[in-house]
């Protein structure tokens, strides 16, 4: 299929070369986005505003720690989250706490003595992170809905990194 973009082009049609870079821009650049609930929270605040970087996973892969805007994978509803693994790492969820490969996670952005559990509250899990596959959680544990509940996201629903 060609696109045909010279319609868009004509110098004659005030506005439409605009409208062009706009969407050009908000597809594959950068674009506004807002946080939706308490999730991330304290990193990000709810209804806060944020710049979402398309570009950089254009160019590169998702990493640890990231905050990506991503589709929920059962609704396709816009999400951020934190990326806790990625494609080939284990997740295991014991006793409130997060190992990933089985070392200990540090995580300095959780408020102190917050405990991660599995989505049953006090049972242990352990997730292998799939191919092209990764695992995310909010900050805020205990009001995140996240891979403990919809499981690992695919790497098609990460839209791109979050600027604080």
């Amino acid at each position: 299929m060609v696109l045909d973009l010279s319609p868009m082009l004509d110098a004659d049609r005030p506005g439409q070369p605009g409208t062009l870079s706009y969407l050009l821009i908000t597809r594959f650049i950068v674009q506004s986005i807002q946080v939706q609930g308490p999730s991330m929270y304290p990193t990000l605040a709810d209804s806060g505003q944020y710049w979402l970087n398309r570009f950089s996973y254009l160019v590169g892969e998702p990493q640890p720690n990231d905050i990506v805007a991503l589709k929920d994978p059962r609704d396709n509803t816009l999400e951020v989250k934190r990326i806790i693994a990625t494609p080939g790492q284990s997740v295991y969820l014991k006793d409130g706490q997060v190992y990933v490969n089985g070392k200990l996670l540090k995580e300095p952005y959780l408020l102190a003595r917050t405990p991660t559990y599995a989505y049953e509250k006090h049972t242990d899990e352990f997730v292998c992170v799939g191919n092209d596959k990764f695992f995310v959680m909010g900050d805020n544990r205990n009001n995140s809905t996240d891979s403990r509940t919809f499981g690992t996201v695919p790497r098609r629903n990460i839209l791109g990194k979050v600027i604080e």
